[in-house]
């Protein structure tokens, strides 16, 4: 029973370590081997933390003798590096914090502390989590497991490329404009954003207050459901947290989806998708009218507008809240004559290209004169887009969509044009901007053999329905069986 361990998901591993079948330390050696053999070609993990790994898996062992057990006790997991972890090195992908040890958990950490969890190490991202492609990590991209030319997707692709090379059992990332869903699409796992508020951002280095919001990436869906139920919650320490009751998602797994009413946008099937990813969604959707849900054509008719709406509102906030890394109270300072050519130096040498890209953009849409044209306009139209949502949960309950116009592409293929990059994130930053939950589940492969994901999405707090069908699709089909060869 202890040959492949690394390869079992939550719910494969957790019933093993809770009869003390295996050992949580067996588990964690086996997936540091792994990690210290595999990672060099892949590049997921930016810190390792070995010992403290070890340290805690004993501390999981102690626990499950005692029947003190939860299900996530033992269980080895990443965390991407934009989480705070206690005495653990968090950089963001950044050299501003390339040095940065935190003095306190997040609090989706201390939660998972708290359960018994393992934390492997802090896996790799865009910088600040602003990137669809994991290559603007200021340490080196990370590569697709499944084709290593290629990009896992971002920000959050270490946290998905680890889980699909069976380098954890699971991980959490971060989802402002599809950082969660995006890179589990292309690297063939699930991923969930959550409703905004949902999770406790306390501990998440902000990117865009208003839009991140923290999720599992995970091998089934299951797996995310179980690590949302130990992270979800209100916190007084999040003035955003949603004080409501969480339910056991565990509960929503297994039921039947017969009449359950999918809404099929018709403003997402058009010019620019990839026709691979085009016949593999279509195919989910009839899998999933054959497993007795109702399609409903619905219309999300502000979606073209998304893209501008986002790149002035997340870039705003963004500009706002990186003004605090100034070489004044922590990380990287650069060298100055004076107090502003220190701040100068700090910023221009500690930032990567495309986060002073985005810096530039929001305090130009900030300043004055231009407030009202861009950020107000922006929030505007941000209400429409969630006014569309609201009028297409009337007609259904659960909405189907892509994830990505394309599968994944080629590193350094879209580095050289923004824009292009930008509209990669077209189909999922709705969902942030709408404050609604989102979940990628793998529903087929390109003829490149690169993996595609389906999107559902439903209304604030609708996460218990996209588990339902969510689960019901992956029962249904076998993609998520499917390994990359490494």
């Amino acid at each position: 029973m202890t040959d492949a361990l690394y390869s079992l998901s939550i719910s494969q591993l957790g019933p093993l370590l809770a009869r003390r079948e295996v050992s949580p330390l067996e588990v964690t050696d086996q997936l540091l081997e792994r990690i210290e053999g595999l990672d060099g070609q892949l590049h997921t993990y930016l810190t390792v933390d070995a010992d403290g790994a070890r340290a805690q898996a004993r501390e999981a062992e102690g626990r499950l003798a005692k029947g003190e057990a939860t299900p996530l006790t033992g269980i080895p997991l990443a965390l991407k590096d934009v989480l705070v972890t206690r005495g653990l090195r968090t950089t963001c992908g950044s050299r501003i914090l390339e040095n940065f040890v935190p003095p306190y958990d997040a609090t989706v950490c201390a939660r998972l502390r708290q359960a018994g969890a393992v934390f492997l190490g802090k896996v790799n991202m865009d910088e600040f989590a602003m990137g669809s492609s994991t290559e603007n990590s200021a340490f080196g991209p990370t590569h697709n497991p499944w084709n290593r030319d290629c990009i896992p997707g971002g920000s959050s692709g270490g946290s998905a490329a680890a889980v699909a090379a069976d380098l954890c059992s699971a991980s959490l990332g971060s989802d402002t404009g599809g950082s969660i869903r995006q890179p589990a699409s292309h690297c063939g796992v699930v991923g969930l954003k959550p409703t905004y508020g949902r999770v406790s951002r306390y501990g998440l280095v902000a990117y865009a207050s208003s839009l991140d919001q923290i999720g599992p990436l995970t091998k089934e869906v299951r797996d995310a459901a179980l690590l949302l139920n130990c992270i979800a919650g209100h916190d007084r320490r999040d003035s955003t947290s949603l004080d409501a009751a969480v339910p056991d998602y565990l509960e929503s797994l297994g039921r039947e989806i017969k009449g359950l009413k999918i809404g099929v946008p018709r403003e997402y099937f058009g010019g620019g998708l990839d026709p691979d990813v085009d016949a593999a969604v279509r195919q989910a959707l009839k899998t999933l009218e054959g497993l007795g849900a109702e399609l409903v054509e619905v219309s999300l008719p502000h979606t073209e507008y998304a893209v501008a709406v986002y790149y002035l509102v997340a870039v705003a906030e963004a500009s706002s809240n990186l003004a605090r890394y100034d070489g004044v109270k922590y990380g990287f300072r650069g060298e100055g004559r004076s107090l502003l050519e220190m701040y100068g130096a700090t910023r221009t040498q500690g930032f990567g290209a495309e986060v002073r890209r985005r810096i530039m953009l929001g305090t130009y849409a900030l300043s004055a004169g231009y407030y009202d044209a861009y950020y107000r306009k922006g929030s505007q139209v941000r209400s429409l887009i969630r006014g569309d949502f609201d009028a297409a949960y009337k007609k259904c309950e659960v909405v189907a969509t892509p994830i990505s116009p394309t599968p994944a592409f080629r590193l350094g293929e879209k580095m050289a044009d923004p824009l292009t990059m930008y509209l990669s994130d077209i189909f999922t930053i709705s969902a942030n901007l709408g404050g609604i939950p989102g979940i990628s589940v793998p529903c087929g492969f390109s003829s490149g053999g690169l993996p595609i994901g389906l999107q559902l999405m439903g209304p604030p707090l609708g996460e218990a329905a996209l588990f339902q069908a969510a689960y019901a699709f992956e029962q249904a089909t076998d993609w998520h069986k499917r390994k990359p060869q490494l």
